[in-house]
């Protein structure tokens, strides 16, 4: 008994010390600038000079910013733009994918899955040109034929967010897919074999068998689609360049221009706590949303 106790206690230090990296990065990497995050908003420093207790003012600061108002703006406007279709084409493109009609589906599911790991730099280069504001630009080209003026992507005001937008959508959709994808075929077959004989449409099947099946990988996708894109950075910051013009600018593009531009890293840790609270709630808000897909109604 006492050996086999021994033998107990020696596993568990042994696994312990295996996922012990893990913890130790997560620690110095994660928890730790966390944690001087919430510490650093109440003080000014500008990441040299010793810090100077500030109490609220850096709160005082953003919340009297209307660029930071701005910012959140962008970063809701953008976000759903982006995230919400990507989302729907996801389930979509994954139901097909996962059908018998398609030929060469993992072909599909590759050049699907491509965006997803292709250089940022490339896709901005691919979006330079394409949404470039010269006629000869791609989509103004395109525009040229419907007797359209050429549009200044990304100069005005809701051209940028489109074209945000879309940057976001083409590259995180073939993602989403994927994770559909691995859902759906953990689905049993004799359900949609059932509902055909049944008489049941393609659209039918998707909204009685494949969502209500899908709801946990749906509430994880829909998790992370809107905590990345509250967390929206990469894709202004290459269409637009350090400037990030009001235009484009999202919270955390702001928090790093008051950072490592300014160097107010107070102002900058107090717009970071006001985002952690802003995705808190917004992640209960979907998890409230994502329980309801898949109930049925009770029958009196």
């Amino acid at each position: 008994m006492e050996k086999s106790l021994k033998d107990k206690n020696k596993t568990a230090r042994t696994a312990y010390l295996f996922i012990s990296p893990f913890f130790l990065l997560y620690a110095v990497f994660g928890l730790f600038p966390m944690l001087f995050s919430f510490y650093l908003a109440f003080f000014k420093w500008n990441g040299l000079s010793e810090m100077t207790f500030v109490g609220m003012e850096n709160f005082n600061f953003i919340f009297t910013d209307p660029i930071f108002y701005e910012a959140i703006k962008n970063t809701f406007i953008i976000g759903l733009l982006g995230t919400a279709p990507q989302i729907i084409v996801g389930i979509l493109l994954a139901f097909a994918l996962n059908s018998t009609l398609i030929k060469f589906r993992n072909t599909f599911r590759t050049m699907i899955f491509l965006p997803y790991v292709t250089s940022i730099v490339a896709v901005a280069i691919i979006f330079g040109v394409i949404f470039s504001n010269q006629e000869a630009g791609f989509i103004n080209y395109i525009l040229s034929f419907f007797d359209i003026e050429p549009i200044n992507w990304n100069i005005q005001n809701w051209p940028v967010k489109i074209t945000i937008s879309i940057m976001v959508f083409w590259r995180w959709v073939g993602y989403n897919t994927i994770i559909f994808l691995a859902g759906m075929q953990s689905i049993p077959n004799a359900l949609y074999e059932a509902a055909k004989i049944d008489g049941a449409t393609v659209w039918q099947q998707i909204r009685l068998i494949t969502i209500p099946m899908l709801k946990p990988t749906i509430t994880f996708v829909v998790f992370t689609a809107t905590i990345g894109a509250l967390q929206l950075f990469t894709e202004p910051l290459v269409f637009l360049g350090r400037n990030l013009r009001q235009e484009g600018i999202t919270m955390v593009a702001y928090l790093w221009k008051d950072a490592f531009v300014y160097n107010a890293f107070g102002s900058a840790s107090a717009a970071a706590i006001v985002l952690f609270f802003i995705i808190i709630i917004f992640t209960g808000i979907n998890l409230l949303l994502t329980n309801r897909i898949g109930r049925t109604k009770k029958v009196r």
